[in-house]
């Protein structure tokens, strides 16, 4: 298997410049894992497939997922791949390759890791700021025009929160300066988490169900149905930020009442 993985990666320095598979190459990568992971809870919604597992009983209509994606396209293409490209300088200078030998999976394993936690302290506080009232009103609010998500609403934000919170994601490769494909793999799964967490769907294999600590599609869904000053559940993938600083105490005392009203309905049957 790394044999293979070897193989294809030269390949792909043999025919594409650093620039281009940085630039461009986590340009491709990003729109991949973004589009393929969240156009399905679209199907979902619109065929009414998986209803029961559904967290908010309410649907989007087709013209409000339409605009999303629209709107996404249009920042996908005018933000994201300008800021990847001018980025490019930046990402070299703090030691990024994209050579041969490949890192050891313990390496990569071990960044990706850092990232993560790195990543979830960074979003938090910048997560709780954007819900200040002048910042929620003016930028934040783009946000939360869904109060029903659906995946691909995970990127749907203000350019300016585009900015602010992107940079949690980068930081973290920044200070390390990984290897390119290290690099391809955190943007994967920080893509495909927050597409999770935003799906609206709460599924038995839901990472949440395994995983200790990581918030998911219904710790995230919580934050949207609420006001702005009451909704908590800052964080972006584990949910420690919110215990230690109790921002989540209202989801879970909802969670605490949902649990007690299902033993007193399963008692009365």
């Amino acid at each position: 298997m790394a044999s293979m993985i070897e193989s294809a990666w030269a390949f792909l320095l043999a025919n594409f410049s650093d620039f281009q598979l940085t630039s461009l190459g986590g340009f491709i990568v990003h729109e991949s894992a973004f589009f393929l992971s969240g156009i399905p809870f679209i199907l979902f919604e619109r065929a009414g497939w998986f209803g029961k597992y559904k967290i908010q009983k309410k649907t989007n209509t087709p013209e409000a997922q339409q605009k999303c994606i629209t709107r996404l396209l249009l920042f996908h293409f005018c933000v994201n791949l300008p800021i990847l490209i001018v980025t490019y300088p930046l990402f070299k200078f703090m030691g990024m390759r994209s050579t041969l030998p490949l890192p050891s999976w313990k390496v990569v394993s071990t960044q990706v890791l850092f990232y993560f936690i790195l990543e979830d302290f960074v979003f938090y506080w910048g997560h709780r700021v954007l819900h200040t009232k002048w910042l929620y009103k003016h930028v934040h609010s783009v946000h939360h025009e869904y109060a029903t998500p659906f995946g691909l609403t995970s990127e749907y934000a203000h350019p300016a929160e585009i900015l602010f919170l992107g940079f949690a994601t980068v930081i973290g490769p920044a200070i390390t300066g990984p290897h390119l494909i290290t690099l391809y793999l955190w943007i994967s799964l920080r893509i495909l988490e927050t597409v999770e967490a935003h799906s609206g769907y709460h599924f038995p294999w839901s990472p949440s169900n395994f995983l200790p600590l990581y918030g998911g599609s219904d710790f995230h869904d919580y934050h949207h149905r609420l006001l702005y000053t009451k909704s908590g559940n800052y964080s972006s993938t584990f949910v420690y930020m919110d215990w230690l600083f109790g921002t989540d105490k209202g989801y879970r005392k909802l969670k605490m009442l949902k649990e007690q009203e299902c033993k007193a309905e399963g008692k009365a049957m």
